[in-house]
């Protein structure tokens, strides 16, 4: 919800003190949340002895990702240019190989697959690098690999940014392209999320000190993110580009400890509509800014109330991921657990 209300936001529907310009951070949130949910069912086979399946979890992905994925993309490609949130897209090629986020630039439709494109990236690699580990574990390179890599995301961001001032000045394009949506510089959430699932798998008792230290883990995650937005105001400089995603990030996966910890309300206490948001929060990421773009042309043309306008624009967004849901991702998600369910039953 927070991309799509960011997203929203530059389509004309604001939020009171323009709230929607920070929700860029559920991209952050996103790829902790998935780095700490995928990444754990990857690690929890090597912790029980079973042989990890690559194969099989690439075909589960698949199911869960590429059906949806497919219809949109085709969806996107045979819609008349002027009902696309912007007329111009990239190549189906960059689409279909899931490379899109690579010398992307604002301002093209579906431009919101840059993160998915990451994942998809991630998670073709990690498997792979996980049975290594697991075949030939090394305590040193399973403890400095996440560092190097956070490092890293860093270091490039920061290179990058500083690269861009100096030679084109300040271009927030060159930005985009060379330091917000490459792989290669937003790697950390996704490897926080993975170091959380794996501190809780192999290193209860740090698992646990942690959980009880969440009555207060808040507060430096709360800091650290209000820090990070402050200096995103100057999204472009260095220090800004360097450490203010790896604060979001970091912030994300503390906040995820105060989550799931027994010690404070959030795991005990339910919140309504965060099922349902949960069961079509894919269909939704997919879809929503097509609606948006049509109601903003709508409520232009007929001069509604901004609050009608926003509140018909969420109404079409959640209908549309709804009907994507039903009719494309539900079915192969149910075909994905009758799979399951016949490979759990054959005889050893």
């Amino acid at each position: 919800m927070l991309v799509v209300l960011y997203h929203a936001g530059l389509f004309g529907f604001v939020l009171p003190f323009e709230m929607q310009r920070f929700g860029w951070i559920g991209v952050d949130l996103f790829f902790v949340l998935s780095g700490y949910l995928i990444g754990g069912q990857l690690l929890k086979a090597g912790a029980g002895g079973k042989e990890l399946s690559v194969a099989t979890f690439y075909r589960r992905r698949a199911l869960r990702i590429l059906p949806a994925y497919f219809v949109v993309v085709i969806v996107y490609y045979f819609l008349p240019a002027g009902l696309r949130e912007y007329e111009r897209m990239p190549p189906l090629w960059k689409f279909l190989t899931f490379t899109q986020n690579l010398g992307l630039r604002g301002g093209t439709a579906f431009s919101h697959a840059w993160s998915l494109c990451i994942e998809f990236q991630f998670y073709l690699v990690l498997p792979l690098l996980i049975s290594a580990l697991v075949r030939r574990p090394k305590r040193a390179i399973i403890f400095a690999l996440p560092m190097l890599i956070i490092l890293w995301c860093i270091f490039i961001r920061g290179f990058a940014a500083w690269w861009i001032a100096t030679h084109y000045g300040p271009s927030f394009g060159r930005w985009q392209e060379y330091v917000y949506y490459p792989t290669y510089s937003r790697l950390e959430a996704l490897t926080i999320g993975v170091s959380l699932a794996a501190i809780e798998i192999f290193r209860p008792r740090w698992w646990a000190n942690l959980l009880d230290q969440a009555t207060w883990l808040w507060l430096p995650a709360a800091t650290g993110l209000i820090l990070a937005l402050f200096w995103a105001e100057d999204g472009l400089s260095v220090i800004s580009s360097a450490v203010g995603f790896f604060l979001v990030a970091a912030a994300c996966g503390i906040l995820l400890l105060c989550v799931v910890s027994p010690r404070l309300p959030f795991a005990r206490v339910p919140i309504p509509g965060a099922a349902f948001l949960a069961t079509i929060a894919y269909s939704l990421y997919l879809t929503h800014k097509i609606p948006i773009h049509w109601m903003e042309v709508f409520a232009h043309a007929r001069s509604l109330p901004a609050i009608a306008a926003y509140a018909l624009a969420m109404a079409l967004a959640l209908l549309i991921g709804v009907l994507l849901f039903i009719l494309v991702e539900r079915p192969f998600l149910r075909l994905r657990e009758r799979r399951v369910k016949v490979v759990a039953e054959k005889p050893a």
